[in-house]
């Protein structure tokens, strides 16, 4: 079963941590994909820039219309993604917990099971 392991970002929250936290993270991010590599778990991950870097398009009247920044005012956003492929649910909650942001007060996990793929992904 495949599923989508989100990481939600509060800058405010990242902004607080010492850069030994901020290292910790990336070292366990690191650790992590190891793991899920030697698992043969992992597909695929990605790290996103930060929101002020992205692009809103909308097609209105038949044009396209765009805008930068977020598509909503928030302060939350999606920083990175595990997309992993493992026995079910329960597992890749288990693999979540996993994660070292899952540790930090202020920034979300969340685990979706992926319903459909099409594409290269595809193993």
């Amino acid at each position: 079963m495949k599923f989508l392991i989100s990481m939600h970002i509060n800058p405010a929250v990242l902004d607080a941590l010492t850069d030994e936290e901020k290292a910790a993270i990336g070292e366990g991010h690191g650790a992590f994909i190891d793991a899920l590599k030697e698992s043969g778990e992992l597909i695929t991950t990605q790290a996103l820039v930060d929101p002020s870097q992205a692009a809103v398009v909308k097609v209105r009247n038949g044009q396209p219309v765009v805008t930068d920044g977020p598509f909503l005012e928030a302060k939350e956003y999606l920083g990175g993604f595990y997309l992993i492929d493992c026995e079910d649910k329960d597992r890749a909650i288990e693999l979540a917990a996993r994660i070292p942001d899952a540790a930090i007060p202020g920034l979300g996990i969340e685990v979706r099971q992926v319903m459909f793929a099409d594409g290269q992904l595809e193993a």
